[in-house]
């Protein structure tokens, strides 16, 4: 039962990596690990792909311990099940026993200094180091893993090779976006609200978010490192991140479109969501460099997912309260048609968001996840359509427009508002 344990978990570890895929070179560090397995990178290879591994500075806490019981090897997903099957017939639980397992080398093996290996079957690899023995190690590994195109190393998995050209597209297709809206406001200057320039400034960290991202993984692809085109990406998805939920929280409450001032619980929507984006942002950024190996990745990551989902939540709430506050209006103040017309397109707001949060966070995932690994690309490109069509939507919808029923601000409602916000003023005083 032990043994059959032991296996077990090995392979929910490998299903939980599959959506991890990286082309980089990879210099990583273990530290005094005692983990039966631990992952390293998983690769879309090519007929002809190598996989470079370099290990330093061994040290095993056990010195009695039996080094030919600890190594790397390579494997898919379809692999692993007949050895697990095997070694459960037979009471074992560890890899590198069976004869189905193709090990790399063990640290027994003198090649461990500077190993390469030629893959002759194209799939999707993940590299693992076991220690069967059970004994805290420690070392300095360096991974390379690269397909062999017309002589040139191609460091992005054959899934990933497009993503270059697909990434500068949607730039392309922002910059065009940014200037059909640069145009809209100009030509509607007398109806361009606040929102109206944070909704531009989303567009250009977006645009350059993905101008960014397409240097990142071209560098990747020709070299193994991105050349800090990384760090820049980082902090434009990063600042993207922060504007696109604040703009959603401001469209939903209404601000400037339908009243000047922010309420008390609308700004403490702002004060959670963004706190939690930064922290979720920061710490995604850390793990995701340090890679699959690190102790407690998964259990992380997990942890960030869930913030991220807290946060998408919490948007919801600011178009809800409109949504509420325009359908009492609408039958108390007088001024049905109107009001009617602005609950109506809170109404269609709120589906929208609604959509595209579970789009987004949950059916690109699972395309990810359930996708050829040839077509990996393709979990990509419907998150950025995505992007791409819901910043288009909201602009149309919520563009300058004269005399535009939805946004006409009269100054019963805007001194019922900045009363409104003097009483919250007044409260928390």
């Amino acid at each position: 039962m032990a043994g059959r344990s032991g296996l077990l978990k090995a392979l929910v570890v490998v299903l939980a990596l599959m959506p991890l895929v990286s082309g980089e070179i990879k210099d990583l560090s273990i530290k005094n690990d005692a983990r039966p397995i631990i992952p390293f990178e998983t690769f879309g290879f090519s007929v002809g792909g190598e996989v470079s591994i370099e290990v330093t500075n061994v040290k095993v806490k056990d010195p009695a311990a039996d080094l030919q019981r600890m190594g790397f090897f390579l494997s898919t997903m379809d692999d692993l099940v007949p050895v697990i099957s095997q070694l459960e017939g037979l009471g074992k639980n560890c890899l590198l026993d069976s004869n189905l397992m193709h090990t790399l080398f063990t640290m027994a093996d003198p090649v461990k200094a500077n190993f390469t290996h030629q893959v002759m079957q194209s799939n999707e690899y993940t590299l693992f180091f076991e220690n069967c023995v059970k004994t805290e190690v420690s070392m300095e590994v360096k991974t390379s893993m690269y397909n062999v195109e017309n002589g040139y190393r191609d460091f992005l998995p054959v899934g990933q090779t497009v993503l270059p050209r697909m990434y500068f597209l949607f730039f392309l297709a922002n910059v065009a976006l940014l200037g059909t809206w640069i145009y809209a406001c100009w030509a509607q200057k007398e109806s361009v609200h606040r929102i109206h320039f944070l909704m531009g400034l989303l567009v250009v960290l977006k645009a350059l978010n993905m101008i960014c991202e397409a240097e990142d993984k071209q560098y990747v692809k020709r070299t193994g490192t991105p050349h800090g085109w990384d760090v820049a990406y980082y902090i434009f998805n990063f600042l993207r991140g922060l504007l696109l939920f604040s703009v959603i929280v401001l469209i939903g409450t209404g601000w400037s479109f339908l009243k000047p001032f922010l309420q008390d619980k609308e700004k403490k929507v702002l004060m959670v969501v963004i706190p939690l984006q930064v922290f979720a942002n920061t710490a995604y950024i850390v793990y995701d460099e340090s890679g699959p190996s690190t102790k407690d990745f998964f259990t992380w990551k997990q942890v960030f997912l869930l913030l991220d989902i807290i946060c998408c939540c919490a948007v919801l709430f600011p178009i809800v309260w409109s949504i509420k506050h325009l359908r009492e209006a609408a039958r108390t103040d007088g001024k049905a048609a109107r009001n009617l017309a602005k609950l109506t397109l809170f109404r269609q707001f709120y589906i929208v968001v609604v959509s595209y949060i579970y789009f987004t966070r949950i059916v690109v995932f699972a395309l990810f996840t359930v996708t050829v690994y040839r077509y990996q690309w393709t979990s990509k490109f419907a998150e950025e359509a995505a992007n791409l069509a819901f910043y288009i939507y909201t602009g149309y919808k919520f563009r300058p427009v004269v005399h535009n029923p939805y946004f006409v601000l009269d100054d019963d409602e805007e001194e019922a508002a900045a009363q409104e916000a003097l009483k919250d003023d007044e409260f928390d005083l």
